[in-house]
């Protein structure tokens, strides 16, 4: 028997929002009830503290420059400094906020308990993942841990389970079905876990999740978003729907997930650096955002009611990359809830959330590529009518991310000029007025050594804050590895992190000049895998960053090789991307780090209870997969299984209606079966989307079954 694959429907109203007029706030109030009394003190602290630092740190480089007089270079140098220094000012001083408020059990909020005996729920919370050309079964073993963990709770009555596809490969689409199938049969959550496809992939992920309010909204009062690698515990889950019912005021609560899962070097040091780091960092923006906090897009519990009432995108005016619909829409959504008086809050202390990270640095820069014309899309956005400030800060914070890219790239660049300058001009001591003593222009080479060191100490010291927050934690220091391998941990992942710094720069200078000559980034699938990377692969994505790197080096060894020793960091990570790149992808070697006690997290050497569920559902995976090595063809597989051939039929959409649009790949491809004289015919004539468009009918489907195989 086949049970329906979706629930009821219940719509839901999600009206598009007019950026250029004031939100209806429905009688609430501009301040939330949860912002924190202290929240003005705060922010005076946090951001008035890193104020004076950049003030100071541009009157010490002001101070390093040629006394005697003005010059063009100088003066760009020194507002590009003070930028910048802002930039890592701030980050400094919402860490040193985060790291008081770790030591001292902070980062809770709401009245959430995160230890302890689970809260009875009384409301229905719906979990949204949603996929586009994942690998199927590994998008399942996501979710049947979830389901399992619930389950374990006692509470699984409180939560549906939706697989959301917005998949355009028929092949990854049939085995979706297959999969899902599977998946109710090994649960038993015929009514609990859902799947449903669309069929126009319209506004991406926003509209897969506005197209599921706007059907089943009205039925739940919350609903948690996921990615297909997302993961959370059944006990944090209950928890959040606990603190959206009794905070009835607050619209949003983003977790603080948790990298894991990652086997090649450049996914260890992501997830150590989430691991140790990620929890100072969060502390601090919890501690001054206040209600006024951010959404990263998934591992969230969202109000349905508050998200569809005030977090409808509407599209920007122009042609991509900068107009359409917007890429990066979480902060956009997070701001609009907040503009429309909902609370958003970051609750960092709570566990159970989690993760993984792109393999390699490669799949990072693709997926950094869609994010970077996101951000500068926000450019658009930031004029939008009544927006809080700090939401403002939000979206100028992720400009800045990628922007900040190509002015350290151009302060690198000019600080050469200013070298190549004083190498060719030979200076007037006495000029054409007579003089007692000469005028001597000069650069103070104590005082740049002190900005020098000033910066560096400002920069890295997040990073000893966070490592000293681990210390202070027993249990999380031991899991690590212990005092000394956590800190030759920190050590490398600074060394190696320093040297992909400049790499990373130059890629996302790359992408900020790609988006401005118009190119749209489209919508690549993620790798998620561990697969090892060609060298050759590697050589053709890297060698421009090799050539210039060792071009800027050759020119600052010819103009000075003081100069050429103090750019060495940036010099050595750019000539070496390559072997840099290569070692960093190899899986091989992120396990001998893991052997030797390096990189560790807790989450390996002491797994919670819910990534033991994944290891092991995965394993199972895995067996099925070898078991099963012939590439999954769509066609073939509902000819074979009756079971699936008819639960598609069921899930289909409705026949087209006279009068609705044509669709070209549908007829295109119905006639090409019609003329094909086997199925092995049909699948060298069809396109991917003419395949999709005729199993997406059933006179194709029915085509197709009545092909002879040969």
């Amino acid at each position: 028997m086949f049970f329906p694959a979706l629930p009821p429907e219940a719509p839901l109203d999600m009206p598009v929002q007019d950026l250029r007029t004031p939100p209806d706030m429905k009688g609430r109030e501009g301040k939330p009830v949860t912002s924190p009394h202290s929240i003005v003190l705060r922010r005076v602290a946090v951001i008035g503290s890193a104020l004076l630092m950049t003030i100071y740190g541009a009157w010490c480089t002001h101070k390093v420059m040629d006394e005697s007089g003005v010059s063009t270079l100088g003066i760009i140098i020194l507002l590009l400094f003070s930028v910048l220094f802002m930039w890592i000012a701030l980050a400094f001083t919402s860490a040193v906020a985060g790291f008081c408020s770790f030591i001292t059990h902070g980062g809770r909020g709401l009245g959430i308990q995160c230890f302890g005996a689970l809260p009875h729920l009384r409301n229905k919370t719906a979990l949204l993942l949603p996929t586009y050309n994942e690998v199927p079964y590994r998008v399942m073993a996501g979710v049947q841990t979830i389901y399992t963990s619930l389950e374990q709770t006692g509470q699984l009555e409180s939560f549906d389970l939706f697989i959301l596809s917005d998949t355009t490969d028929p092949d990854i689409w049939v085995q979706e079905e297959a999969a899902f199938l599977e998946l109710r049969e090994k649960t038993g959550g015929h009514n609990r876990i859902f799947y449903r496809r669309r069929y126009k992939n319209i506004e991406r992920k926003a509209g897969n999740i506005g197209e599921w309010i706007r059907r089943f909204g009205a039925a739940y009062e919350c609903m948690v978003i996921l990615d297909a690698d997302s993961i959370m515990s059944g006990s944090t889950l209950v928890r959040l729907a606990d603190a959206m019912a009794r905070n009835p005021g607050v619209g949003l609560i983003q977790t603080l997930p948790m990298i894991v899962g990652g086997t090649t070097l450049f996914a260890r040091l992501q997830q150590f650096a989430g691991r140790i780091y990620g929890p100072i960092i969060a502390f601090g923006i919890a501690w001054w955002h206040g209600s006024e906090g951010n959404y990263w897009g998934h591992n969230a519990i969202i109000r349905t009611r508050a998200f569809a009432e005030q977090a409808g995108l509407p599209h920007i005016s122009g042609q991509p990359p900068f107009g359409g619909h917007i890429l990066s829409h979480d902060f956009v959504e997070a701001a609009l809830m907040r503009r429309g008086g909902w609370a958003i809050h970051m609750i960092p202390a709570l566990d159970g959330s989690y993760e993984e990270s792109p393999p390699t640095l490669t799949d990072i820069a693709i997926r950094d590529r869609r994010w970077c014309q996101g951000n500068l899309q926000h450019m658009r956005v930031l004029p939008t009518r009544k927006l809080h400030w700090v939401s403002r800060l939000h979206m100028i914070v992720g400009i800045g991310a990628y922007v900040t890219s190509p002015l350290w790239l151009i302060f690198c660049l000019v600080g050469v000029c200013i070298s190549i300058q004083a190498y060719f001009y030979h200076p007037e001591y006495f000029g054409t007025t007579k003089l007692l003593y000469p005028n001597w222009p000069h650069v103070d080479p104590v005082q740049a050594r002190n900005v020098f060191i000033g910066t560096m100490v400002v920069l890295l010291a997040p990073k000893l804050l966070a490592y000293i927050a681990m210390l202070c934690d027993h249990k999380v220091r031991n899991e690590c590895g212990g005092t000394w391998r956590l800190g030759v941990s920190v050590f490398l992942e600074t060394l190696i992190g320093g040297l992909i710094a400049p790499i990373s720069m130059l890629i996302q200078t790359l992408d900020i000049l790609s988006i401005l000559r118009g190119h749209d980034s489209g919508w690549n699938v993620q790798r998620r895998d561990d697969g090892r990377t060609p060298l050759r692969d590697v050589i053709r994505n890297y060698w421009f960053f090799t050539v210039f790197g060792t071009v800027l080096g050759i020119g600052a060894w010819i103009v000075s090789p003081a100069l050429f020793f103090w750019m060495t960091p940036i010099l050595l990570g750019l000539m070496f991307s390559i072997p840099l790149v290569a070692l960093t992808s190899s899986r091989i070697i992120g396990q001998q780090f893991c052997r030797s006690g390096l990189l560790l997290i807790p989450e390996e050497t002491k797994p919670p209870v819910v990534l033991d569920i994944l290891k092991r559902i995965q394993h199972d995976q895995n067996m099925h997969e070898i078991a099963n090595k012939e590439p999954y063809e769509a066609m073939r597989a509902l000819r074979a299984d009756i079971a699936l051939q008819q639960a598609h039929l069921a899930m289909i959409p409705p026949e087209r209606k006279i009068g609705d649009p044509i669709d070209v790949e549908q007829l295109v491809g119905l006639l090409k079966l019609s003329e094909s004289p086997t199925l092995e015919a049909a699948e060298r004539n069809l396109t991917a989307k003419e395949k999709a468009a005729v199993l997406a009918t059933r006179k194709g489907v029915k085509m197709i079954l009545d092909l002879p195989a040969i």
